[in-house]
């Protein structure tokens, strides 16, 4: 019966709110998906190697995060005026 409650609990979605703080949660997922992405595409992996591709996706990622927010902040300025 415990278990119910458990999985029941992930039926209500997490409030984090929309303030900038909030968005740093982004950080351990890019990282997660960076590090577990470049696990599985590098044909041989070295400690300094997969280090390297790793942080050079994370960075990848939070620009394109950066810059997708950015244009749509801009967006909606301009329809909204």
């Amino acid at each position: 019966m415990e278990a119910f409650f458990i999985i029941a609990t992930f039926t209500v979605p997490e409030n984090f709110g929309a303030n900038p703080q909030s968005m740093l949660w982004l950080l351990p997922l890019v990282a997660a998906i960076a590090i577990i992405y470049k696990a599985t595409k590098l044909p041989v992996i070295t400690a300094g190697k997969f280090i390297k591709e790793t942080a050079v996706l994370f960075g990848s990622i939070i620009v394109f995060i950066i810059i997708a927010a950015f244009t749509l902040h801009v967006l909606a300025w301009l329809i909204t005026g």
